[in-house]
């Protein structure tokens, strides 16, 4: 079966419809991974890319995000790379309120099996539950 990787502004189109044609091609390609024609393929990343332009270009709020990234990953046929790890991040996001690159960290800071992280983002990441690392 065909496998396609999809881009950010893939899925940006596709939430935020400012183009009409590209939100029809997006829906399209979505329509035919969740129909099994096409294996939609994503990554972290994107999803990265995701958060960051909904927040800063089209100030959507971090709950609309998160939601966002919700649907993505809820989408029928598509295969996400990292999907545990992003899956646990998206939680944490959302039990802590933080942002989802914030919480991606922390969750690897985990899966890595480390003791702590070291960062001056200090108050996101106690939020997110992360031991931090003293200097």
């Amino acid at each position: 079966m065909k496998r396609v990787f999809a881009d950010s502004n893939v899925f940006i189109r596709l939430f935020t419809e400012d183009d009409r044609d590209q939100q029809r091609w997006a829906a399209q390609l979505v329509e035919d991974a969740e129909a099994g024609r096409i294996v939609l393929v994503t990554g972290p990343p994107v999803l990265f890319e995701v958060a960051w332009t909904l927040r800063s270009v089209y100030r959507h709020p971090r709950e609309g995000v998160l939601q966002v990234v919700s649907r993505v990953l809820a989408t029928k046929g598509l295969e996400l790379t990292d999907r545990a790890l992003v899956g646990e991040a998206l939680r944490r996001a959302l039990a802590a309120q933080q942002e989802f690159a914030d919480a991606y960290i922390a969750a690897s800071v985990e899966a890595a099996r480390c003791e702590s992280i070291a960062s001056f983002n200090r108050e996101h990441f106690a939020k997110l539950g992360t031991e931090l690392y003293d200097f």
